[in-house]
């Protein structure tokens, strides 16, 4: 594992105690983004066209009691970035808990969606998501559920503000969900009944329109990317969701999901399991493929007593991660939520984003730095 000598000198100074001389709370992001390496001064040099977001959350567990201490470093919901694969999560969980409310149903039901010729399970589709980010299987599981249904379950769990509006992988301005022919045995089938949802209305936020232009087929448009008809995730929603997911027991239980401890389990094996664990191949879906904190910049293999339980988005310059990150054998585990914009020549749709040379890096390095801060921290 890399480090940066200026990382590990805060590191240690971070184990001494969490304030400066002034006795003010020190922000260990703000330190992370301090070092002088290059995959995160890059960024921090002009920090301003990285539309650069994040939360971190130390956790402390104190007999029977689990702390959180959250620091941000210019997370704002009125600040709008583009969500990409993040807006998966929501419904992967929400499909199983819809599941675990189904007498007639559970995750290893067989289904395929009315016009479609996979057919699959919800286990299966749950899998993919977190493993390789298929965005197939999580269009299935919104035609299961619906998106007002999404929308409105989050908010009454206090997860908010959120908007998802559409289909991932394709564009379609149409709302009714496609039914689901679901096997209720070898041989009896059942159908699922469309739903019409609410047509989304224009988002009024920040950076709504990004840009100089972008294409439309071959055609370049000379104008700001208007995102107000898109998925609508911010940090703090992406951080509570996660929040309780992993720690369920921490929220009354209006807020909790429902769902079984078998499926809880299962969510949670599901999140951390790497492609290689479920059969995908192991040069194109290296570790750190859909691992962006601390592995996503290398092809090493994450060691066993690693464990990132996350799910990341990349789409139109955006890259997203929220994950909660564990290392058993030194008693390390935190919070970190992320979300950087690289498109340097300010164009959409031209596949021209600066993914691997500095969106990738900078989450990689935010993710050593902070975990490094862990190592050494005094709990």
């Amino acid at each position: 594992m890399r480090k940066s000598y200026l990382s590990l000198f805060f590191s240690l100074l971070f184990a001494a105690g969490a304030c400066d001389q002034s006795g003010s709370r020190v922000n260990p992001i703000e330190e992370a983004l301090a070092s002088e390496n290059p995959n995160i001064k890059r960024v921090m040099d002009s920090i301003d066209r990285f539309e650069v977001q994040i939360r971190y959350t130390q956790i402390d567990r104190r007999n029977d009691s689990i702390l959180f201490t959250d620091y941000d470093f210019q997370v704002n919901e009125r600040n709008y970035f583009y969500p990409a694969s993040t807006v998966k999560f929501p419904t992967a969980v929400l499909a199983l808990e819809h599941l675990n409310q189904t007498d007639t149903l559970d995750r290893n039901t067989r289904f395929y969606v009315e016009g479609d010729s996979v057919e699959t399970t919800f286990a299966t589709a749950v899998s993919q998501i977190f493993a390789v980010s298929d965005n197939e299987a999580n269009n299935r599981l919104l035609e299961f559920l619906g998106q007002d249904a999404i929308n409105e379950t989050l908010l009454k769990k206090g997860i908010f503000p959120v908007r998802i509006s559409h289909r991932l992988g394709y564009h379609t301005d149409d709302v009714t969900t496609k039914p689901l022919i679901v096997y209720l045995n070898d041989s009896t089938t059942a159908t699922t009944k469309p739903t019409i949802n609410s047509v989304p209305e224009p988002l009024q936020l920040n950076k709504i329109q990004k840009g100089i232009g972008y294409y439309t087929e071959d055609e370049l448009v000379e104008e700001p990317f208007d995102f107000s008809l898109k998925n609508y995730y911010p940090i703090n929603a992406q951080h509570a969701l996660m929040k309780r997911v992993i720690f369920p027991g921490q929220f009354d239980e209006k807020e909790r999901f429902d769902l079984s401890q078998q499926q809880w389990e299962f969510l949670l094996s599901a999140m951390h399991t790497l492609p290689r664990e479920v059969g995908y191949d192991p040069e194109e879906y290296y570790d750190g493929y859909c691992k962006f904190f601390i592995y996503g910049d290398t092809k090493d293999t994450i060691p066993n007593y690693i464990k990132i339980y996350n799910k990341v988005g990349f789409a139109y310059g955006t890259l997203t991660d929220c994950a909660y990150i564990t290392d058993a054998e030194n008693d390390v585990e935190f919070l970190l939520t992320a979300t950087i914009l690289v498109n340097k020549d300010g164009v959409f749709n031209d596949d021209k984003y600066e993914y691997e040379e500095v969106g990738i890096p900078f989450l990689a390095e935010l993710g050593r730095e902070i975990y490094s801060y862990e190592l050494n921290r005094k709990k």
